[in-house]
């Protein structure tokens, strides 16, 4: 269990076209020759699950729904319960065919033992056999799964945030970039790019609805989600696997895990780029953690983050809020401040400076698309008819912006963003074993000190 240890109409129309639009292309740029060798003479277009997580057991049936020519074939996961569905509620193979039968889709999963695969390095398994894969892993890893995909020559669909750190971006970035060379296709999980009501506004934006983008907020203010006791014969490794959203190496803290979302929005309409997007320059802050926390984690679970766009005093600043503390006022979205009017992007809505409403967004009255389900549409559309399509970039940037904005909370420093990315700083464990010892270890008490800012390092200034 370590390192130690848009529809295809007909199934085999859609392999044909799968074939032609990735596999020939795959092979024209010098592809390993096992791409094509291991589906020769099937119609199945193979797909696979790393990370048998709610969202991952979600996704992959969004995957399977949007082609009726792709089926599920083998499946990765740190724990054995969590594919068997024993370990987490809703998620796990069960929970799949329980979900594909409902839409009369029970043929496209087959998943025998033999391609169920456990452990820290079993995803290399996966990706190995099959053409497309869904990673929904902690955060962490998802770099290293990203990469390998790619260096293998398959299609991938990877949950947000794709990074934790300057090490895990470099490493996004650079096999965006290959993807790029084999014309492979990668959505990220940042599904505002697929809802209408964004996409309109982002028209409007780029119109000049609300003029010059001066400011800019972003808010996800809701409340702490689930955790998982420690039971008896747990290592340290595993009670933080199991609780990933609580600590910094696993999630990036729940600014990178839930606030990359809103984040996201903000560098999308900044840089007026669907497909590079951009991130901020430097970022400062404040937050904190209440003592309840100690036991649970490290993360903190308020951040308040100032994030500049120019290197001048009085260039564009984004104002980040982000908490989960139960009873608190609540908020999840974005809010954009031009020239001329007020942008609220998720609503629809534009104001002038005086709050009168000059446009509203109308919800079609049919074929308005789930963005969830719109995204692993817009991939398999990209697969089949050899469409460019690539969210690494943005979703790497989007995901060091939150990240970064974790470090200047943490620290109290003002961090400098270029000055971050080339440092390449690390912050995952260098042993992958449930037997290791991760980054951070609970004291005598079994808590988990906090960040005190003015103590705390900027991790590239430790090494």
């Amino acid at each position: 269990m370590s390192e130690k240890n848009s529809k295809a109409t007909e199934g085999g129309a859609s392999r044909r076209k799968f074939l032609a639009g990735g596999t020939a292309i795959a092979a024209a740029t010098a592809l390993p020759v096992e791409l094509s060798a291991q589906v020769a003479g099937s119609d199945e277009i193979k797909v696979g699950m790393i990370g048998m997580g709610g969202r991952n057991s979600g996704a992959i049936v969004q995957s399977l729904n949007a082609n009726d020519g792709a089926r599920l074939t083998a499946v990765a996961e740190a724990f054995a319960d969590k594919i068997d569905g024993t370990g987490f509620r809703g998620s796990g193979l069960p929970a799949i065919q329980k979900q594909l039968e409902k839409m009369g889709k029970s043929a496209q999963i087959d998943v025998p033992k033999s391609r169920q695969f456990v452990g820290f390095d079993a995803y290399k398994a996966v990706v190995d056999q099959v053409d497309l894969v869904c990673i929904a892993t902690p955060p962490g890893f998802r770099p290293m799964h990203f990469e390998y995909a790619v260096a293998q020559g398959k299609h991938v669909f990877m949950e947000k945030p794709v990074c934790v750190d300057a090490h895990g971006f470099n490493k996004v970035i650079n096999a965006a970039k290959e993807a790029d060379q084999k014309k492979l296709k990668v959505v990220v999980g940042l599904q505002r790019h697929c809802q209408d009501e964004y996409l309109q506004s982002f028209q409007k934006y780029q119109e000049g609805a609300i003029g010059e983008m001066i400011g800019a907020s972003a808010y996800w203010v809701g409340n702490r989600p689930w955790t998982a006791p420690r039971q008896p014969g747990y290592t340290e490794m595993e009670f933080q696997m199991r609780n990933w959203q609580q600590f910094d190496w696993l999630s990036g803290d729940h600014i990178c895990e839930q606030h990359v979302h809103n984040l996201d929005v903000i560098n999308w309409f900044a840089s007026g780029d669907p497909v590079m997007g951009t991130h901020p320059v430097s970022a400062q802050g404040q937050g904190a953690r209440t003592n309840e926390s100690a036991k649970i984690g490290e993360i903190y679970n308020q951040h308040f983050i100032e994030y500049r766009y120019g290197p001048e005093a009085n260039s564009m600043a984004m104002y980040s809020q982000c908490r989960q503390i139960p009873g608190c006022w609540r908020r999840i979205d974005e809010e954009i401040h031009g020239t001329e009017g007020i942008m609220i992007p998720g609503k629809g809505t534009i104001t002038d400076l005086q709050g009168t409403v000059l446009w509203q967004y109308r919800k079609p009255r049919s074929g308005y698309k789930n963005p969830k389900d719109a995204e692993h549409e817009k991939l398999w559309d990209a697969i089949i008819n050899d469409k460019p399509q690539n969210d690494a970039y943005f979703g790497a940037k989007s995901s060091l912006t939150a990240a970064l904005g974790r470090v200047a909370t943490w620290s109290g420093q003002l961090v400098d963003f270029e000055e971050a990315i080339n440092s390449d700083f690390n912050i995952m464990p260098e042993e992958l074993s449930f037997d290791a010892d991760p980054p951070r270890m609970p004291d005598e008490n079994m808590e988990y000190p906090a960040a005190i800012p003015g103590e705390w390092p900027l991790p590239w200034k430790e090494q």
